[in-house]
């Protein structure tokens, strides 16, 4: 590990680039401690104390929404456009083109994307002040226009913010920079966990304590496996005589991981899973039908049957999603042809293009079936103990040893390409 260390040390390009993503974090977690004026934050702990789903959304966002951040949105705007520039590009034509564009489309779906996170931004700003505002704990006191607009300003600067930075460090290749971001935000919270967790230490609970070590540990091998499980599809390449010498004519293989999407799975889910209680926060006071429907929905999702289920569900469907969207098989067997490569027993073209989707379903079966399952254990754990951290520190787990894999590949991969460079 030392050795590691040390290469990547005396690599000076490298080390300024993880420098710069290190100073990047630092300025973010600074700015989640920045808390938007005229605010009692008191009572706001008070409030998110005896609130689960907002609770768990500040676990999240690392507390930015304890301190009333200015960055207290994270950057679950991001995300959502992100979700739904990615659905509509399967359902409209000229999305569609832009993502078989290559490098040029994808740009263009990334500026709508960016773009469209203003107005979403906006949108959340306002509906997160009008729950506060309109809760019983005081914590925005006399709220007038003027200063309801600021706040929403603010809040969505903060966020514009957020998916600057996110840009600046996915640019260096060391990790996805909203990944990164989310990472940060969960590792932020942990010294405060551990100090709870040996503050209120009690030994008839010494159980509880060794399963979460437990489970801590299966959720690490889990994501590690279905992160770093491939399946090797052997390649040969044709042999060819020119003037007297021939060339080609060896084997190699095409990897095909278990979990191509890496984090985005788990990120999408919560993203969308925490939407529709979060929605029904800002009309559970209605006393007419929305009041009744709210109600209704923060009940059911308070189900933990129902949001195991669910969250299951949008797992494995949202594995399966994201792959559709970066696999794609027919590129991948046109690359194939036009290097004199095929697949043993397989006809070049179409017919390898069938194999490949074939192939790659049966793979995401197993990983989508594998990380869906290791995303609700704790929930299922949970069902047994009761215990409601026991179900935050598996969801976090996932995101926060997905990250790191997907961070330490990165780094190793620009360290091979400085190796290659000096040979």
């Amino acid at each position: 590990m030392w050795d590691a260390f040390l290469r990547i040390w005396k690599l000076t390009d490298l080390r300024a680039k993880i420098i710069f993503v290190l100073l990047m974090l630092v300025i973010v977690r600074a700015s989640a401690h920045i808390p938007v004026p005229g605010i009692n934050t008191q009572n706001l702990s008070a409030f998110l104390e005896g609130n689960q789903i907002l609770g768990l959304i500040n676990l999240f966002s690392g507390g930015t929404i304890e301190n009333f951040s200015i960055v207290m949105l994270g950057v679950a705007p991001y995300i959502t456009s992100s979700i739904i520039f990615q659905l509509l590009a399967m359902v409209v034509p000229r999305l569609e083109e832009m993502t078989k564009e290559g490098e040029s489309g994808q740009q263009r779906i990334n500026m709508y994307t960016r773009l469209a996170t203003v107005p979403l931004a906006l949108l959340q700003a306002f509906a997160m002040i009008k729950l506060l505002s309109q809760s019983q704990y005081n914590i925005m006191g006399e709220v007038d226009a003027y200063k309801f607009v600021s706040i929403m300003i603010m809040i969505t600067a903060g966020t514009v913010f957020l998916m600057w930075i996110g840009e600046l460090i996915s640019e260096k290749s060391i990790g996805n920079g909203i990944s990164l971001l989310i990472f940060a935000g969960i590792i932020s919270a942990l010294p405060t966990a551990l100090q709870n967790a040996i503050i209120n230490y009690n030994p008839s609970q010494l159980y509880l304590y060794l399963l979460f070590i437990a489970l801590t540990i299966i959720t690490v091998v889990g994501v590690v496996v279905i992160n770093e499980g491939q399946r090797n599809i052997p390649v040969s390449y044709a042999k060819q005589v020119r003037g007297g010498r021939s060339f080609g004519g060896n084997t190699s293989h095409l990897p095909l991981r278990i979990n191509m999407a890496g984090v985005i799975p788990i990120i999408f889910a919560i993203s969308v899973v925490l939407f529709p209680p979060m929605i029904a926060q800002f009309f559970v006071n209605n006393a007419g039908f929305f009041g009744k429907a709210s109600r209704g929905v923060i009940f059911l999702f308070n189900n933990q049957l129902f949001y195991a289920i669910l969250y299951f569900l949008l797992v494995f469907g949202f594995t399966y999603f994201y792959t559709a969207v970066i696999f794609q098989p027919q590129k991948m067997a046109e690359n194939l042809q036009r290097q004199g490569a095929f697949i043993p027993g397989i006809r070049p073209g179409k017919e390898t293009e069938k194999y490949l989707q074939s192939t790659m379903n049966k793979l995401l079966f197993s990983g989508a079936l594998f990380l869906g399952f290791i995303a609700i254990l704790p929930l299922i754990v949970k069902a047994f103990t009761g215990s409601q951290a026991l179900v935050i520190g598996g969801t976090s787990l996932l995101i926060v040893v997905s990250v790191a894999i997907e961070t330490v590949k990165q780094i190793q991969a620009q360290i091979k390409m400085h190796e290659y460079d000096h040979v």
